[in-house]
């Protein structure tokens, strides 16, 4: 009885629901280090570009405020509350309650000061990254106010699985970035709509053909904007996460790969059922103990294993290929 518990637990150990993160940026390093080491681009697209302001690392520091100095010594955004004159404001916290760690950028995009407003397009874009269908991009957004007043605020995540990325270009462009993924407040709607408070948007990621690289483009895209506009005020991002989930091993494995003969006397083979790679097999017995291992040197879709040296018994295959992880049983006679 306790023999058949513990396989009982092992097996189900082995299926258990699960995913695996593809990547993951929290924007904990600063903008330099983002736009060089980490991979991140920028370009402001918006009508007359400010040089200056181009999506960024938060970098606040924590002071008195004081609103009758001259200037003023206003509040910085990012705020869960408003802060007045003697009290002191704290630097603001990413969605994970680190002082400093999102991105933000804001109305100053653009230069106009045209009546009627001008159009933001200031976009920041991921580095290169593998995707398929089923994998879910997930980020956090919020406004920067805290106050009572609003000013409407829209962003747009776009992906290009274009093999050479085209760059946005002018008010309107998008570039290669032709998939509009999540839109924050598409329709610039009043009554902050844009949440105060970091709000997590996700995306499912479809249309691809099967692995797939691409590029993801954060857009504050905003019309009737600038300091004479209707719109446009302050908004950071952070958390950016893509996941692979897989509902189990085992159904991971049925639907990708096949297992003949089973029961086995000595040699198994393992094909792909859709010419994906296997990279490695491990045989694993019922106490977890990984009993054979052979990788797949030669990248091909099909492996045969050797297993007429161990006991009869039930055991584990567990098969690594690009798109994931699958376990399935097998009897050896």
């Amino acid at each position: 009885m306790m023999k058949n518990l513990l396989f009982l637990t092992l097996f189900v150990s082995f299926i258990a629901t699960s995913q695996t993160n593809v990547y993951n940026y929290g924007f904990t390093d600063p903008t330099a280090t983002m736009t060089s080491t980490d991979g991140w681009a920028r370009t402001n697209q918006s009508t007359l570009p400010s040089a200056t302001t181009l999506w960024s690392v938060a970098n606040y520091t924590s002071f008195v405020v004081d609103t009758g100095a001259v200037p003023p010594v206003n509040p910085s955004p990012f705020q869960n509350q408003e802060y007045v004159t003697g009290e002191t404001c704290p630097i603001p916290n990413g969605q994970d309650g680190t002082e400093n760690t999102f991105a933000l950028v804001n109305f100053t995009s653009t230069t106009s000061t045209a009546a009627t407003g001008a159009t933001i397009s200031n976009w920041l874009i991921s580095p290169t990254m593998s995707v398929q269908n089923g994998d879910i991009v997930t980020f956090y957004s919020r406004k920067g106010t805290s106050g009572t007043s609003d000013y409407p605020d829209r962003l747009e995540l776009r992906m290009s699985t274009a093999a050479a990325v085209t760059n946005p270009t002018g008010t309107t462009g998008v570039g290669s970035f032709s998939t509009l993924c999540v839109s924050v407040n598409p329709t610039l709607a009043q009554g902050f709509v844009y949440p105060k408070t970091w709000t997590q948007y996700s995306y499912t990621v479809s249309g691809l053909t099967g692995l797939t690289p691409v590029n993801f483009g954060f857009r504050y895209f905003v019309t009737n904007a600038g300091s004479n506009g209707a719109n446009s005020d302050i908004i950071g991002i952070d958390t950016f996460s893509v996941d692979r989930p897989t509902a189990s091993t085992q159904s991971f494995f049925t639907s990708n790969f096949s297992i003949q003969p089973n029961p086995v006397t000595d040699v198994f083979s393992v094909t792909s059922k859709n010419s994906v790679a296997i990279e490695n097999i491990k045989v694993i017995d019922i106490n977890g103990r990984i009993v054979s291992e052979n990788n797949n040197n030669k990248g091909s879709d099909a492996m045969q294993i050797n297993i007429g040296e161990l006991n009869a018994g039930v055991y584990f295959v567990k098969v690594q290929s690009e798109l994931g992880v699958g376990t399935s049983k097998i009897i050896k006679k």
